[in-house]
């Protein structure tokens, strides 16, 4: 049945293309959502970039009847609405006394859907409080789905084990040229496996690493090796190693809960092929800056980012630990910082860049949006390597969660793309105490 959509803030500045997303239904936007997008058209932020680009869209469908009957957004597709009235009915005003903007987004849906009893009235938002809020009126309310994956539980891992494998065809891969066709593996999949695979292949006797390389139709075997002096310490690392320093492959994901070396391996990847490009660069989001949480901490701007940036410098040191007993390598690395060959810095930073014969790594990409992990890829120039490494389900982001993040998001769209790759680790290897408390806790 035809609906009629009030739209949240947060729906816009997370999509600003979002009034296009809903079919034939009607899209209604509060006036209370215009005066709130005033608050965020300056900046360099995506946040300010969403409020900008929604404002100029408005401006370019905006007549007089976008104020009251509404105008078409093109064919079979609803109306487009702003609603100019900015009052709570005295029933909400009992429910919630505080005025504010989220309160009388609500009261828009709220009133809508009272004056007209027969016509479906849904408040769309991704904020779980407002939806709650919505739903304690008799409200239909619901989050934001264009952008979110069905079933985090079925996301693609990267890799498969293969119990009762052909021993014979284990000891082919041990032979050189330690590779053998798709078609004579025996491995059994719909069709060819996606780009990039791997797999743990399992006889009564037996075992091997392997990898589909879509370029040739080969399985290709693995083996144990370090990347600038760390050692991957399972079969997980050691296939994350394999697509982080493989030079056929542009973009890479690599997700896992804390403690599985995500970051590290992307750092002694980035390492290890360092001499093939010019600049190795590593951002993560600063999620406290937007909630301005970082303005309790004292001194600049330098020394109010430093601590959120101080577990990749401590990974950086835990590499460069590895040559304790080769001063020339240590040093090598200091002076690599020095002359920003490597950069840890601020996701925000990176605008303007031109991201060409880069090793580029963002980390803690579960807090982006799907629309920020397209604005970093499609920087990337020639010769340009990037990594996205996180834990889809350790999200900061207030609007974010384990299936509408950025990371999740890519990890569905890029499947079966012989340009990507990804891992997801499980096992972690930080500690064994630091593994028990994250299965347990």
């Amino acid at each position: 049945m035809k609906k009629t959509l009030v739209l949240d803030t947060n729906v816009i500045l997370h999509d600003s293309g979002c009034i296009y997303q809903f079919e034939d239904n009607d899209v209604l936007i509060p006036i209370s959502v215009l005066e709130e997008l005033d608050h965020f058209k300056k900046g360099n932020d995506v946040l300010n970039y969403h409020a900008r680009a929604f404002v100029r869209e408005i401006d370019r469908l905006s007549g007089d009847k976008l104020f009251g009957e509404g105008i078409e957004l093109g064919p079979e597709m609803g109306l487009l609405k702003v609603d100019i009235q900015n009052t709570r009915s005295a029933e909400l005003r009992e429910v919630f006394s505080e005025d504010n903007t989220d309160h009388r987004i609500l009261a828009t849906a709220y009133e809508l859907s009272k004056d007209n009893p027969k016509e479906p009235v849904v408040l769309v938002s991704k904020d779980v409080n407002l939806r709650m809020k919505a739903k304690a009126v008799g409200l239909e309310a619901q989050d934001y789905f264009n952008d979110k994956i069905k079933n985090v539980d079925e996301l693609y891992t990267g890799k498969s084990v293969v119990e009762g494998f052909d021993g014979s065809i284990i000891d082919k891969l041990y032979e050189a040229p330690y590779e053998i066709p798709y078609g004579e593996s025996g491995l059994k999949t719909n069709g060819d496996p996606e780009p990039w695979h791997h797999f743990i292949l399992k006889s009564d006797q037996k075992s091997a690493l392997a990898v589909y390389n879509p370029n040739l139709d080969l399985i290709q075997r693995l083996d144990k090796r370090p990347a600038h002096g760390i050692m991957p310490r399972n079969a997980e690392q050691l296939f994350a190693l394999d697509i982080l320093t493989n030079p056929e492959i542009p973009l890479v994901t690599i997700s896992g809960k804390a403690g599985t070396g995500k970051t590290l391996l992307a750092l002694a990847g980035a390492m290890e092929k360092r001499r093939s490009y010019r600049q190795i660069y590593i951002a993560r989001p600063i999620v406290p800056l937007s909630n301005k949480d970082i303005g309790f901490l004292p001194g600049d701007i330098k020394s109010k980012i430093d601590p959120y940036l101080q577990p990749l410098w401590d990974n950086l040191k835990v590499i460069q630990n590895q040559y304790l007993n080769n001063n020339d390598e240590f040093e090598k690395i200091n002076r690599l910082v020095d002359e920003e060959k490597i950069v840890i810095a601020p996701l925000t930073y990176i605008r303007g860049r031109s991201l060409t014969k880069i090793f580029f790594i963002v980390d803690e990409a579960q807090n982006l949006t799907p629309h920020e992990i397209k604005t970093i890829i499609t920087r990337a120039g020639e010769d340009t390597k990037v990594v996205f490494t996180g834990d889809i389900f350790q999200i900061d982001h207030p609007f974010l969660d384990s299936q509408s993040n950025g990371l999740s998001y890519l990890i569905d769209r890029f499947r079966n793309q012989r340009l990507y790759a990804h891992i997801n680790l499980e096992k972690g290897e930080r500690s064994a105490l630091a593994e028990l408390a994250s299965n347990l806790l």
